[in-house]
């Protein structure tokens, strides 16, 4: 049985994405609903993996996701992001599906195991990908599920092929040139499924997520994005910054993200950063 918020939740939801309903069919199961949710969502909730990176696997139950990402005014991985907007859509009545891809988008010539989840979304009038959560390269919108056709989102433009095997493989165009994302079936997953690979990601020695900070959003015009310590915003232009210290950090975390950091976290952080370099070059 799918997860759903209570009535004052939702309304909490709302007001962390800045999503204003102008009228009662705007909190209906409607397409319309799920664009306007979805532009919102990664543009006020970032991706970030601070707990995995500090030692700690993040709680995949609603309400430790729930108080996170809304009351806590956090971020989180693909789970996290991806439980929760699945949650609200079931409240509004859509009919969601839990999904698992095999990433590409770092190695697409690697079988990775499947540590990505999206979402499945059905609406009067279509059926759709539904995605909040894939670091630097989060859908911002959903896709309608046809494959081979180009679909433009307020970013790039994306698509959907069917391969072998009867998977199916998400791409993005960058320029002239199209770059796989993930690779995915159809078959539903369950809450037992995503507990192993969340304590897979950010448990596994050599998980990204346990080694490097990855911290994206996708706001209108530009993706931002932080990779350890270097800082990128790409739109029409793109440009790099090397974050110095742990005070950069912070600063760039906050103003940048809108993540604001307890304590020494910033420190603790930098010396993680920079003793898994160390490692590598050593």
């Amino acid at each position: 049985m799918n997860q759903t918020l209570s009535p004052a939740q939702l309304a909490a939801y709302f007001d962390r994405i800045g999503y204003v309903a102008p009228d009662r069919k705007s909190q209906q199961a409607t397409s319309e609903t799920l664009h306007a949710l979805h532009r919102l969502h990664p543009q006020t909730i970032p991706f970030e993996n601070l707990d995995s990176l500090l030692g700690r696997t993040p709680s995949l139950d609603l309400a430790s996701v729930f108080a996170k990402l809304v009351s806590a005014r956090r971020g989180g991985y693909c789970y996290e992001h991806n439980l929760l907007f699945r949650a609200v859509l079931d409240t509004l009545g859509f009919e969601t599906t839990g999904l698992a891809a095999r990433v590409l988008w770092n190695d697409p010539a690697a079988m990775a195991p499947r540590t990505h989840m999206m979402l499945l979304v059905e609406t009067p009038d279509d059926t759709w990908l539904a995605d909040v959560g894939f670091g630097s390269m989060t859908l911002s919108a959903p896709l309608q599920f046809d494959a081979g056709r180009q679909q433009a989102t307020p970013h790039e433009p994306f698509r959907l092929d069917l391969i072998e095997r009867g998977d199916f493989m998400l791409q993005v165009k960058l320029g002239d040139t199209w770059r796989p994302i993930y690779r995915f079936d159809l078959e539903p997953q369950f809450p037992s499924d995503y507990a192993i690979a969340n304590h897979y990601v950010s448990t596994y020695p050599d998980s990204i997520f346990v080694n490097h900070l990855v911290v994206a959003r996708v706001v209108p015009g530009e993706r931002q994005t932080l990779y350890d310590m270097t800082l990128t915003q790409r739109g029409e232009t793109e440009s790099r910054r090397e974050l110095a210290n742990p005070a950069e950090l912070r600063s760039v975390l906050q103003d940048v993200f809108g993540l604001t950091l307890a304590g020494n976290k910033a420190d603790a952080l930098v010396e993680r950063i920079a003793r898994v370099s160390t490692s590598i070059t050593s």
